[in-house]
């Protein structure tokens, strides 16, 4: 009896961890998982993709990361990640502009790409609080139409820098901008793990992960303060908040200001382990992994997490890296891009067709 009894409560553990961790979740996982194992048996060196696979998720994971404040005020998914992004764009090209280099120019990047992300974001947050209930429907139309717009802003701008100016004409930003002389990998070098010295490729950018943590346990942090419990309030039951006496506009606004600062960081973040600066069309849908990444992991339109955000991030930038590469291996056939096409955008349906969190 004793015997029947602990099976039946391991059972219900295990299905409770199950439900908790949400099925789709869990077959993402496996997948994820028989890449890796299927690593030897397409010739593929297990270190180096293991290598791909931390740095692109220690590019990416900050801009999952601004998802999380406005999903916790209640504005939704930030498909206007893109304005963030610009912000960013453009602390990269004045730092560069104005003569900055090596880390320095990191650091002046951030400094001049913040008022950009107040302002923008400011706007932006002004403009949702109008239109409450439609914010993810008008967010996306802002990213694009930002992006749209600063392809123009790109060409006219009074940039002069030779190292980002079309050589021909003297004027006009460049498609793509080299930061070698600047701050390529300057958070990736960091205490860099690099074991090629003893025949291994494997890589790991410590500094950008580390710095990634700072972020994400400063956003956990805020999130226990008076402010983000007010935040919280708001996303949750907005007449409770109002009943309590917290200004609604208010912590929407703050929300999305933040998820723009942290957009900002993020492409910053992103071009320093690429090594190269992408402007014009670049930013156009980079709200969209974002978001796939942090649904993936396990967030819903009004609930998000730390954990979410790093499971996402790491499933998401896991399958678009491992795919293409073993499935391309194993068949000899060289459709590695259409494979990444197929199984990032086919992740992105996925994540936007779900209503709710682990439970589904």
């Amino acid at each position: 009896m004793d015997n029947t009894t602990n099976s039946l409560a391991e059972k219900s553990r295990l299905r409770q961890m199950i439900d908790s961790y949400g099925v789709p979740r869990m077959i993402i996982t496996g997948f994820l998982l028989l890449m890796f194992v299927l690593v030897p048996f397409a010739g593929v060196d297990f270190a180096t993709q293991i290598s791909n696979v931390i740095n692109r998720f220690s590019w990416n994971a900050i801009m999952v990361l601004a998802m999380v404040p406005m999903v916790h005020s209640g504005c939704g998914l930030n498909f206007g990640l893109p304005l963030g992004i610009i912000s960013g764009l453009l602390g990269a090209t004045l730092s560069i502009e104005l003569g900055f280099t090596g880390p320095m120019s990191f650091v002046m990047a951030i400094v001049i790409a913040t008022p950009f992300a107040l302002l923008l974001g400011g706007g932006y947050g002004w403009m949702l609080n109008k239109i409450k209930g439609g914010e993810m429907m008008v967010a996306t139309y802002v990213g694009f139409s930002s992006v749209s717009f600063m392809c123009m802003m790109w060409l006219l701008l009074p940039y002069k820098k030779p190292d980002m100016v079309w050589g021909f004409s003297g004027s006009g930003l460049r498609t793509t901008i080299s930061l070698e002389k600047y701050y390529d990998r300057v958070l990736a070098d960091i205490l860099t793990i690099d074991l090629n010295s003893i025949g291994i490729n494997l890589v790991i950018p410590t500094g950008s992960l580390l710095f990634f943590a700072a972020l994400a346990f400063l956003m956990w942090a805020f999130l226990h303060t008076k402010t983000g419990t007010a935040m919280t309030a708001v996303g949750s039951n907005p007449a409770f908040a109002t009943a309590a006496g917290v200004s609604v506009d208010k912590m929407r606004l703050i929300s999305v200001i933040l998820s723009t600062w942290l957009g900002a960081i993020g492409i910053l973040v992103y071009e320093q382990g690429f090594g190269f600066i992408q402007i014009y069309t670049a930013p156009l849908k980079m709200a969209f992994p974002a978001v796939a990444a942090i649904l993936i992991g396990g967030a819903s339109v009004n609930k998000a997490s730390i954990a979410n955000v790093v499971i996402g991030t790491f499933l998401f930038q896991g399958l678009v890296t491992m795919a293409p590469t073993v499935i391309n291996a194993l068949i000899h056939l060289d459709i590695s891009e259409i494979i990444r096409i197929i199984v990032s955008n086919g992740m992105i349906v996925y994540a936007l067709t779900r209503k709710m969190g682990g439970k589904k």
